[in-house]
């Protein structure tokens, strides 16, 4: 998992969820899934997991957060059908949330846009300081949790997020949607080993069968459907792994 990037667009739709606005959302993630993440059978639905890093209620934030950023429609899952908040869960209980591999010494002046990353706080707490100010914004607002919003208005406060409307404490609203918008796409489709992308619903919404050792038979079938199984860098069924950091 890489560096928030200041300025990415962003997903933060309205209530409406229809094949046309999937179709642009598909479009918009192949470039993240091939180049961010560097690099079938369906089968049941996975048990939920326990929680590594996030309180419940933080966790409940991240699904309904997540839920409007990717969602669900007649094309198929969305973020919470792929296990996008237990991908960030795992990522933030590991060396990405600890900011591990970042320079994280100071000075901490105030960049631009153009410098990247500026802050003194890790991923972890990032998370942990937006979310505790975006639901009492929230509470002050509407009288409710984020995740109690109703579509409409969960959406009105992740676009005052992306906006930077919203006054957080001690990071930058941007900078905390910048994050959640990245590390969504990235559970969205990374490989399902690393906790996300649950049962390939990721993949299979951008058509990318997974990395195969090789693909020497179809080749020359242009235009011909791929009806190979999906494949994870752990097999075709990564529920059997026991998932790990990116």
């Amino acid at each position: 998992m890489s560096m928030p990037a200041e300025g990415t667009p962003a997903r933060a739709d309205g209530a409406s969820v229809d094949p046309a606005r999937r179709r642009f959302l598909a479009l918009s993630l192949v470039a993240p899934a091939v180049v961010a993440l560097g690099n079938c059978s369906s089968g049941p639905r996975a048990a939920a997991r326990a929680p590594v890093y996030f309180r419940g209620a933080e966790k409940r934030f991240v699904d309904a957060a997540t839920a409007r950023l990717i969602p669900a429609d007649a094309l198929g899952g969305g973020a919470n059908e792929a296990g996008v908040t237990d991908f960030i869960d795992l990522q933030l209980a590991g060396a990405y949330g600890r900011a591990e591999r970042w320079y994280m010494r100071g000075p901490w002046p105030t960049g631009t846009a153009q410098q990247g990353f500026q802050l003194k706080y890790t991923p972890a707490q990032i998370y942990r300081e937006a979310i505790a100010d975006v639901e009492a914004h929230c509470q002050q607002q509407y009288g409710k949790p984020f995740a109690q919003l109703a579509a409409a208005q969960q959406d009105d406060v992740l676009h005052a997020l992306e906006g930077g409307k919203i006054k957080l404490a001690k990071v930058p609203a941007k900078t905390f949607f910048a994050l959640l918008w990245q590390n969504t796409q990235e559970g969205f489709l990374a490989d399902p080993a690393y906790g996300g992308n649950r049962d390939f619903t990721g993949w299979k919404l951008i058509g990318f069968p997974g990395p195969r050792y090789n693909y020497v038979e179809e080749i020359e079938h242009f235009g011909q459907p791929y009806k190979q199984p999906f494949v994870s860098l752990v097999g075709r069924d990564p529920r059997a792994h026991e998932p790990g950091e990116a």
